[in-house]
C-alpha cells in the first residue's frame, strides 16, 4: 500500500556516508526530513543537495533532521560530495543512504516494486530514485509528502516553510492560510471551539466569516 499523510513512517537500517543508523533512533525525539534523489553525479541532484547544505542552520534551528537517499552506493556518494561543494560551494553536513539493495525506496515507494537485482542489470526506469520528500515528526507520523518530476528541482524553501507551519499546527492548533510566509496571520483550526479559542487567544480574533477566525502567529 502506498504511504498517506498520518501513516507510521517504516522504520529501517541502513548504511549512510556517516556511518550505520536505524532511523528512528537516528531521529530521536525531533522531526526529520527524508528526501530521495535519482542519481548521483547528475546535474540536477548536485544543485538541489548543495543548497540545501546551505539551508541546515534553518532546520537545526527547528530541531529537525536531514537525510538524503538514492539507490547509489555509499562509496559512490562518498566520491560525489566533493562535485556537490566544488560546484554549489557548500560542503554537505547531513547524511547520504547508500540503497543499492533498493530496500529504503521500496519501503517509501521511490522506486518501482518490481526493480530488483544488481545496479549494472537494471534498466534506466528502475535504477533512480524518483525526487520524494517526506517530513517526519516527533511521533514518527509522517506530515507532508511531496513527489517531483526526474527533471525539476525542487524547493527546499518551501519544505522550510511547510515545516514551519506544520510546528504551529502541532503547538498552537492553527493553520496557515495560501501563500503563508513566517511571522503573517494564521487561522485557528475549525477543531478549536470558540470557547476553547478565547483560553487560547484570550486578545480575540478577526472572522469576516464565523469559520474564518484569524489571529496574529503566536511566539
Amino acid at each position: 500500500m502506498p504511504l498517506r499523510i498520518g501513516d507510521k513512517a517504516p522504520d529501517f537500517t541502513a548504511d549512510t556516508t556517516e556511518g550505520s543508523i536505524r532511523f528512528y533512533d537516528w531521529i530521536g525525539d525531533g522531526w526529520a526530513i527524508l528526501f530521495s534523489h535519482p542519481k548521483d553525479f547528475t546535474p540536477v541532484c548536485t544543485t538541489e543537495l548543495g543548497y540545501l547544505a546551505s539551508l541546515k542552520p534553518e532546520f537545526d534551528k527547528r530541531h529537525c533532521k536531514l537525510i538524503g537517499l538514492s539507490v547509489d552506493s555509499v562509496s559512490d556518494h562518498q566520491a560525489w560530495l566533493k562535485d556537490i561543494e566544488e560546484t554549489q560551494g557548500h560542503a554537505l553536513n547531513y547524511p547520504l543512504i547508500g540503497d543499492s539493495d533498493l530496500s529504503v525506496a521500496k519501503l517509501y515507494d521511490m522506486i518501482h516494486p518490481n526493480a530488483s537485482g544488481p545496479a549494472q542489470e537494471r534498466t534506466a526506469v528502475d535504477n533512480a530514485t524518483i525526487r520524494s520528500v517526506f517530513i517526519v515528526g516527533p511521533d514518527k507520523l509522517i506530515k507532508l509528502i511531496l513527489t517531483y518530476p526526474m527533471s525539476t528541482g525542487r524547493n527546499f524553501d518551501e519544505v522550510l516553510r511547510v515545516l514551519d507551519s506544520i510546528q504551529l499546527t502541532a503547538k498552537h492548533q492553527v493553520a496557515t492560510p495560501v501563500n503563508w510566509q513566517q511571522g503573517e496571520d494564521v487561522i485557528i483550526v475549525p477543531a478549536v471551539s470558540d470557547e476553547q479559542a478565547r483560553q487560547k487567544f484570550p486578545d480575540g480574533w478577526r472572522a469576516p466569516k464565523p469559520y474564518m477566525r484569524i489571529v496574529p502567529q503566536p511566539k
